[in-house]
């Protein structure tokens, strides 16, 4: 795994353990546990264990701000409005169902505060036993952000435990912003999932995402 060395020693929330660090190289230790889940599978993770990464996510986004900043709203606007047409242009996806799921992206594309983000928190990245979270990996994307971005992401594809995981995150927080963020994150990642060998058609990943807004 390779990481800014600088940005992992700022990390806040379970990082794995350093075994050598010769920048920009870091050797980590096995994070024990097993991870919360897998995009188009059903999670075996207790509510617990749910409860706790939403914990841990509120810990993190407590934390000091990095340095580093993080993608500006025109930015993030302007990718989003590119992939769409490259979707639609391509047939890659009916414009129907891209333009419906750009309308509800539109929420997510408002001022927020920023907070210490991961950046890339899916459920893959986050490791737990039992109700408690073990650890949380892959770090390079960690910078400032919506805090509601990364509980989006952990819950992609897992709609169902969105409770779950905003009861052990402990605050009030707008569900029509994190839908908006599913939609978003959705259309922007078709394209590098295809062009990556992915298949992001299987049952319960992102054009199954972007049917339930529909």
């Amino acid at each position: 795994m390779i990481k800014p060395a600088a940005r992992f020693c700022r990390i806040p929330v379970a990082p794995p353990q350093v075994l050598w660090r010769k920048p920009p190289v870091l050797a980590l230790a096995a994070v024990p546990g097993t991870a919360l889940g897998r995009l188009g599978e059903p999670s075996t993770a207790s509510p617990a264990a749910w409860v706790a990464a939403g914990a841990a996510v509120r810990k993190l986004h407590d934390a000091p701000l990095p340095p580093w900043p993080g993608q500006s709203l025109d930015e993030i606007a302007s990718r989003l409005d590119g992939e769409c047409e490259w979707l639609v242009t391509n047939g890659v996806l009916p414009a129907d169902l891209v333009t419906r799921n750009r309308r509800v992206a539109e929420a997510a594309l408002r001022p927020w505060t920023p907070v210490f983000t991961h950046g890339d928190l899916r459920l893959t990245h986050v490791f737990v036993d039992g109700g408690e979270v073990t650890g949380v990996i892959d770090w390079s994307e960690a910078n400032r952000g919506d805090a509601l971005y990364d509980l989006a992401i952990l819950t992609l594809g897992h709609e169902e435990r969105l409770g779950d995981v905003v009861a052990g995150y402990g605050a009030d927080v707008d569900l029509d912003v994190i839908r908006a963020w599913w939609s978003l994150r959705s259309l922007v990642a078709v394209r590098w999932l295809i062009e990556n060998d992915f298949d992001t058609f299987s049952p319960g990943c992102e054009v199954d995402v972007l049917r339930a807004r529909l």
